[in-house]
């Protein structure tokens, strides 16, 4: 976007910590042709924030309440395809990174980088290159070369089936579900069911463990 001659990187910040988001937005924004166009504490929030401000760039904490980052990630790019979505995780697990791809996040920064990664991140995105610290690029790699081929259960599960075992698995009854997601208490059981089949679930511990083990939610 243009401001007058200039050119101006527009940016979203969606964490639940207000803090964290503190920090950062005063970091991006001490760099000339950076701004802070709006924050987000969860993805519904974030969802609703990039559809209202149309940011360049999207900066997404995957462990976000109620909606993780990467379902927020695959959200915000099918409704903004030319969004750029960078993923901040506190995990060095690689598992976090194969399932942000597909969603369409090209850029990740563990929360343990220094500043110069989150910054080389944005510069990178808003020239629309992808991005991979250091870390990450190595955990990446290590993934695919133990699981290229093989099909991951959780990209079997709908959408509306993610959000209903991550909210699950963060202690929600059917009714709460429900109630969050604007569904009937019979729906919700049948999108539960359907994700339990699906991953070969048997007990609402198991769902919680498959919620934890595939990043719907963190421990």
């Amino acid at each position: 976007m243009k401001k007058g001659n200039k050119i101006v990187t527009r940016i979203l910040i969606a964490d639940d910590h207000p803090i964290f988001r503190r920090g950062l937005r005063q970091l991006l924004e001490s760099r000339p042709g950076w701004a802070v166009v709006a924050e987000a504490q969860d993805g519904y929030e974030a969802i609703e924030a990039a559809l209202r401000t149309s940011p360049d760039i999207a900066i997404i904490d995957d462990a976000m309440p109620r909606m993780n980052g990467v379902e927020c990630a695959r959200r915000v790019r099918q409704r903004l395809p030319k969004i750029e979505v960078c993923l901040l995780t506190e995990s060095e697990d690689e598992s976090v990174i194969a399932h942000a791809l597909p969603a369409g996040a090209r850029g990740f920064v563990l929360k343990s980088d220094t500043e110069k990664e989150i910054l080389s991140a944005i510069e990178a995105l808003g020239k629309h290159h992808p991005y991979f610290s250091r870390v990450v690029s190595e955990s990446l790699l290590d993934h695919f070369v133990k699981h290229i081929g093989l099909p991951q259960k959780i990209d079997l599960l709908t959408p509306r089936e993610r959000e209903v075992v991550q909210l699950v698995a963060e202690g929600m009854s059917n009714k709460q579900v429900g109630r969050q997601l604007h569904l009937s208490i019979k729906t919700v059981e049948t999108h539960r069911s359907a994700a339990m089949r699906k991953a070969g679930l048997s007990s609402t511990a198991d769902l919680v463990r498959y919620a934890v083990r595939n990043h719907l939610v963190h421990p």
